[in-house]
């Protein structure tokens, strides 16, 4: 099988999504690392998800409307348009910084990693945490305050188009999609710093320690001990050499 960068591909095998092979204990922070490393990708790919059908809704809102009054009423839903745009980025990056470090460690738990490697794990998750906070925070403002609104044309004209029109509706805070899709993307934020945490918390104690749970080191040592000893009681006894010289003589 062919090996890139180090790392044997004959290793992904199906196998090891198995329950008892995924959450063993056998690795330090192994059964954590496989719950919240999760968490924090389905949340964010959720969010994201929805975003992405109200944000299709948005546009198909400006398209119809300006369609339907020869270009003469233009909705301005652009807030909505760009923050859902910027979420299905962070989803797909939340997935690819924590997606990675899921598939690296349940595949290759015992890899060899440069210091160049571990130093990107790092940035990258404190990065993505962030941006992460940023997209919730704006996400957040901008659904609960902010509307869509028509320009070119009268308040009642604009109140009778977006009726015309039918969802979605131009008060996004009474749209289920966007407040779905908000109050699911923070949990994923949560999650991400707590994977963040916890894949410091990791590399700090493979390059420490190695991959291996202290629970299962010591009794690899203490294993390796009593073989040792029971290998020592087993060897035979060192017999002395034979000296002649040592022998009494018998008088004649």
């Amino acid at each position: 099988m062919a090996v890139i960068w180090g790392l044997d591909l004959k290793e992904i095998q199906w196998a090891k999504f198995k329950g008892s092979y995924m959450f063993n204990q056998v690795y330090h922070l192994r059964k954590t690392k496989m719950i919240v490393y999760q968490m924090a990708m389905i949340l964010c790919v959720v969010s994201e998800s929805v975003g992405t059908a109200a944000l299709s809704d948005y546009v198909d809102q400006q398209d119809g409307i300006s369609t339907r009054t020869n270009g003469q009423a233009m909705v301005e839903n652009n807030d909505i348009v760009g923050i859902f745009s910027y979420n299905i980025f962070i989803g797909i990056a939340v997935a690819t910084i924590f997606g990675s470090g899921f598939f690296f460690d349940l595949f290759w738990p015992e890899r060899t990693e440069s210091p160049g490697v571990k130093l990107a794990w790092k940035i990258s998750s404190v990065v993505i945490c962030f941006m992460a906070l940023a997209d919730a925070i704006a996400l957040t403002v901008i659904v609960a305050t902010r509307k869509a609104y028509i320009t070119g044309v009268s308040s009642a004209q604009a109140s009778a188009l977006f009726t015309a029109n039918g969802p979605p509706n131009p008060v996004y805070r009474h749209n289920a999609y966007c407040v779905a899709s908000t109050v699911i993307l923070w949990p994923g934020v949560v999650a991400s710093f707590a994977s963040t945490y916890i894949m410091w918390k990791s590399l700090a104690h493979n390059e420490k320690f190695g991959p291996k749970a202290a629970a299962y080191r010591n009794k690899e040592e203490a294993f390796a001990e009593i073989s040792h000893t029971k290998h020592t009681d087993q060897a035979p006894a060192s017999v002395p050499p034979h000296n002649a010289a040592s022998e009494p003589q018998t008088a004649v």
